[in-house]
């Protein structure tokens, strides 16, 4: 695997686990509403071929309920 597949899938993972730990009772809010914005924002480009051809991954998804 590619160093950036790695790089982006692992944060992908990391952005999932802390999504699940935000749902969990007893959840240290404050430290998800740290670190989420941090960890999003370090999120590699997503490797060649992860997307559709033509899917803007700079401008967001193009999708009908876009305006």
């Amino acid at each position: 695997m590619c160093p950036n597949c790695e790089d982006f899938a692992r944060t992908v993972l990391l952005l999932g686990q802390l999504a699940l730990y935000a749902d969990m009772a007893g959840a240290d809010l404050d430290f998800v509403e740290a670190v989420s914005p941090s960890l999003a924002v370090s999120l590699p480009e997503p490797p060649p071929g992860m997307f559709p051809d033509g899917r803007d991954t700079d401008g967001g998804p193009a999708s009908a309920g876009d305006c």
